[in-house]
């Protein structure tokens, strides 16, 4: 089996997010296996507020803005890090990039030489990415190196879906 030496946990911010990074850490198993907690600042966002701030340059700052978001995650991500996962704090890095969420996900796969994704099936996402295939989805099919797909339990348990039929 290959050695297992970066894993990256890709964290939306969603209710999954505290469960992934267990998992991603499970998998490390005590290891000094890095894991990377990896945020996508959705391009789409960015691209609508650099429309709006070409229209209004004296009120809207792109740069600015992808800044504070950065902070404002880098914040949420560090205090569920002191608050749950403190003695593997010194193996975990955390990463924000701009971009399309699946396709900067693959390019960080390639760049940060990742071994192992641990992704939730469902994250936050609206009508247009259902109606597209989600990021996760996208992930999964184009990754070149093996992918977690982390789950409600509760959601998708067979005692649930057996009472439905």
């Amino acid at each position: 089996m290959k050695d297992i030496n970066r894993v990256m946990a890709c964290v939306d911010l969603s209710d999954y997010s505290k469960e992934i990074i267990e998992y991603a850490l499970a998998l490390a198993d005590g290891s000094e296996t890095v894991i990377l907690l990896f945020n996508v600042i959705n391009s789409r966002d960015v691209d609508s507020l650099r429309t709006v701030g070409h229209h209004f340059p004296e009120k809207i700052n792109v740069e600015s803005y992808i800044e504070r978001v950065q902070a404002e995650r880098h914040q949420i991500i560090q205090e569920m890090i002191e608050e749950h996962f403190l003695q593997y704090k010194a193996q975990i890095k955390i990463l924000f990039r701009v971009g399309i969420p699946y396709k900067t996900i693959l390019e960080a796969i390639e760049t940060e030489k990742v071994d192992l994704v641990v992704i939730a099936s469902k994250g936050k996402s609206n009508l247009i990415g259902t109606l597209h295939g989600s990021n996760a989805e996208k992930v999964f099919r184009h990754s070149p190196v093996p992918v977690l797909s982390v789950r409600d339990r509760e959601r998708f348990s067979r005692n649930r879906s057996m009472r439905n039929q």
